[in-house]
């Protein structure tokens, strides 16, 4: 019964959301690479526990759902071929109906401020490795600030090695829910198929900072345009990967200045993290990171706990790299245009 209720649930704002972006509300909506997400959706490799994740820039409060109206609607009734997301308990899960509600939409409950290791995040890491999709956003916020020149490729805020993931229902405005991005690629059994996305026009379409009513309401005639890169080759970013974790572990880096979350670094997580992380695709990487080096700090715990820190955010670093590289491309059509 839950299943065929959350298939209602994901299928309905699936159609609402295509019939929004076909109904002419929209001056345009231009799709590009979509055969990148298709592809990795009907992978084979899903089957044997190989999940897909797609990064994306964050440019209004209705990037999700509304993204997802460009996917063919036969696909809103497969769970297998609808993503998955993490929403905050304090915004998304107010009472019980809109607890049941997100529940039912494929979203997971997180707790902000708890960290990186709580059950949600355990819950978006065993579903990547059972082959599912999960959706993020890495810059943590909505990213429109002020005299927004979409064509120049605004640069992304800085990702967190915590990933932050958005989900604006229909009848909500959105928000910025924390989730981690750098542990959920880490403790994948199997290299994630990774899918760059870049959006834009979204923030016409819902601009920041408009008085009530007219902030809940799209504005008409926006010209809206979603990118898919193709996946990001796993001996690239590993290769990459090997680079930068070498580079800030000489440097030395606190891991305060690489986005730490708020929560203090809980040393015991993070060493049972290191142990998991030792098993997974990661492993060569972390092994390389955390072995056969002095320790800085006050004691081997820390020091393992502050180098698991810094292999997080080279993760979301490099991750980030490639979204960019992807803006700049369609910002770069844009001008041509």
């Amino acid at each position: 019964m839950s299943s065929l209720t959350s298939k209602a649930t994901v299928g309905t704002i699936g159609l609402v959301c295509k019939a929004f972006l076909n109904s002419g509300y929209c001056s345009s909506v231009t799709v590009n690479g979509l055969d990148n997400l298709i592809n990795a959706l009907h992978s084979s490799e899903r089957s044997n526990g190989r999940g897909v994740i797609t990064m994306a820039n964050h440019i209004s409060t209705l990037d999700e759902p509304v993204v997802w109206g460009i996917l063919p609607w036969k696909y809103y009734f497969n769970t297998h071929l609808t993503r998955w997301t993490l929403g905050a308990s304090d915004i998304m899960f107010t009472n019980p109906v809109f607890s049941e509600f997100f529940r039912q939409g494929q979203v997971l409950e997180t707790f902000r401020g708890d960290g990186i290791y709580q059950p949600a995040v355990d819950t978006a890491i065993e579903k990547l490795n059972a082959g599912a999709w999960i959706h993020l956003f890495g810059e943590g916020k909505v990213n429109q600030p002020e005299n927004f020149d979409e064509p120049s490729s605004l640069p992304l805020l800085r990702f967190k090695w915590g990933v932050y993931v958005s989900f604006a229902a229909l009848l909500l405005s959105g928000g910025i829910y924390s989730a981690h991005s750098g542990r959920i690629i880490m403790e994948a059994a199997k290299p994630p198929i990774i899918i760059p996305m870049w959006l834009t026009g979204f923030h016409t379409l819902m601009p920041e900072g408009r008085p009530f009513p007219w902030k809940f309401l799209p504005r008409y005639g926006a010209k809206l345009s979603v990118s898919f890169g193709p996946p990001v080759r796993t001996g690239e970013l590993e290769e990459i990967l090997r680079s930068s974790v070498e580079a800030s572990d000489e440097a030395g880096r606190p891991a305060a200045s690489l986005g730490v979350d708020a929560k203090p670094l809980d040393i015991q997580d993070e060493v049972s993290g290191a142990e998991t992380t030792r098993t997974r695709w990661m492993r060569d990487i972390v092994t390389g990171a955390l072995e056969d080096k002095p320790p800085r700090e006050a004691g081997p715990q820390r020091e393992e706990a502050l180098r698991m820190a810094r292999v997080r955010s080279a993760v979301a670093a490099v991750v980030q790299r490639y979204v960019e590289a992807l803006g700049q491309g369609v910002s770069q059509n844009l001008r041509r245009d």
